[in-house]
């Protein structure tokens, strides 16, 4: 649930972001609102899944050990 919560709010974010510089690059508030919604909800699947990956990796059991040297 936790993991929903951070994603969800990531996602929310991430929109205000993409859509301002998307704006401020293009000047065309639809290309704007385009981009500003299309690039964060795959970022935000990227991020739920590397979140997913990353847990997995960095607890005992996890399926693949990482050593700094």
């Amino acid at each position: 649930m936790r993991l929903a919560i951070k994603t969800a709010s990531y996602g929310t974010v991430h929109i205000g972001v993409a859509t301002g510089v998307a704006y401020a690059l293009t000047g065309d508030l639809a290309i704007a609102l385009g981009i500003g919604l299309l690039e964060p909800v795959v970022q935000t699947v990227v991020y739920a899944v590397h979140e997913r990956l990353w847990e997995r990796t960095h607890r005992p059991g996890g399926f693949a050990r990482m050593s700094v040297s």
